[in-house]
């Protein structure tokens, strides 16, 4: 089978949606597909898709309002040629606007099956395009919505989100599938030798963190509740792998506590020092409510990390309360939150009792169960949208080709204007 994946974010860019497309296209290829990912110009990405033809970019502004998002320029014709020449037989798209708009012309104009992974509770990223306003969280979610009913299948990476999109009015069929973990590789990781490399002492007890760090991971909360416990564990240090706008908010609250030499942060990491940083870790805390899937979560449950977390879409789906960890409420104090941290470190027998679960928890989200339930979804929207009407690989008449291309464009305009109606007059 051929497959074309259209995504806003895509490696070397660091975060969720970026592995999840990577991690669901390698192992789509290991089982004998084609996978070609079109996605946005992004800052070193020359080094990355060196000798990789699998890998369509397309020209982009980059660190958009501030961020470390690219956001894309419209070059149809660019896209369209190398489309053509792929031949997919399903598209797969991995965001609701700018490339999910081109992934959904795409599919109307050939005639294919659409899949969206609502990777994102997007209400919750407006904060990079205007200040907190309720009209644009109102927008964004309305829009992933109606986009989400023009496709033909729609997957959720986790229950709380397949629940929350149907409640808000998806109406397409929703499948649950979770991005997978590998498992083997973050079970393997030297914790010792990560700590020695950034100056943690072999003996210390270590609080991690690992991810985008960015204001929607509600990390302001989690430094401080972190450093709020630290003031009476000396012997704790807290260890932070990743990047981000939110990198000196975290600094600023160790620093006003007199902690700042016991906060580690190691910027981005990837490949054998993923592991490696999971490992060096005791107890992994997190405290977003912005996540459709806990997949830190998951990969620090792999290496044999205990959890502390907010209960969250994401979170709820991975920590299992009193079992691999503690799901506190989502209204949780900072000093309720602090309290757990402490309550953890102290009682090295009910780490242990945690860490002895968490294998099995790891197990229920490997890469091989995951991949296997999309590629189903791939060959169950292929089987409908063929059932009955023209084959997607047939020739499609250049006339009935531009009145799809027509009828797509509408449909998008409408969409969007129905939702800025819906948005100020609700």
């Amino acid at each position: 089978m051929n497959i074309c994946m259209f995504t806003n974010t895509y490696l070397p860019h660091v975060g969720g949606v970026a592995r999840s497309v990577n991690i669901f296209a390698e192992d789509l290829r290991k089982m004998g597909h084609e996978v070609l990912i079109i996605a946005p110009v992004y800052p070193a990405c020359e080094e990355h898709d060196k000798g990789k033809d699998h890998v369509l970019r397309v020209p982009a502004i980059q660190h958009f309002s501030g961020g470390d998002f690219s956001i894309r320029i419209p070059v149809p014709f660019y896209i369209d040629k190398k489309i053509s020449e792929f031949n997919p037989d399903i598209i797969h798209s991995h965001h609701p606007y700018l490339l999910g708009d081109t992934a959904l012309r795409s599919a109307k104009r050939r005639m294919l099956p659409l899949v969206f992974t609502h990777h994102t509770l997007y209400e919750q990223y407006t904060h990079y395009v205007t200040k907190d306003s309720e009209n644009m969280k109102r927008f964004a979610e309305i829009l992933s919505t109606r986009y989400a009913n023009m496709c033909d299948t729609v997957v959720a990476p986790s229950k709380s989100i397949e629940n929350l999109i149907r409640q808000r009015g998806v109406q397409t069929k929703i499948i649950e599938i979770p991005t997978g973990v590998d498992i083997d590789f973050f079970a393997d990781g030297d914790g010792q030798a990560f700590r020695k490399a950034v100056g943690i002492p072999e003996s210390a007890f270590v609080i991690g963190h690992l991810g985008r760090l960015a204001p929607e991971k509600n990390l302001d909360f989690l430094a401080s509740a972190v450093s709020q416990s630290m003031k009476d564990l000396t012997e704790t240090f807290f260890l932070v792998s990743g990047d981000g706008p939110s990198k000196s908010d975290i600094e600023d609250i160790f620093e006003q506590r007199g902690l700042g030499r016991r906060l580690i942060l190691t910027g981005n990491v990837t490949g054998k020092r993923l592991a490696d940083a999971y490992h060096a870790m005791d107890l992994f805390v997190f405290a977003s409510h912005s996540e459709t899937q806990g997949m830190v979560l998951t990969e620090a449950m792999a290496a044999g990390i205990p959890v502390i977390a907010l209960d969250a879409p994401g979170a709820r789906e991975v920590v299992e309360n009193e079992k691999n960890g503690l799901l506190l409420a989502g209204d949780t104090s900072e000093e309720n939150f602090s309290a757990a941290i402490q309550d953890a470190v102290l009682n090295p027998e009910k780490l242990s009792r945690w860490r002895q679960s968490t294998g099995k928890t790891a197990q229920a989200f490997s890469r091989e169960v995951s991949c296997q339930k999309l590629y189903q979804v791939y060959q169950s929207a292929v089987a409908q949208k063929t059932h009955g009407v023209m084959s997607a690989s047939a020739d499609i008449d250049p006339w009935d080709s531009f009145l799809l291309s027509v009828q797509t464009e509408w449909e998008l305009i409408a969409q969007k204007a129905k939702t800025l109606i819906e948005t100020i007059t609700r």
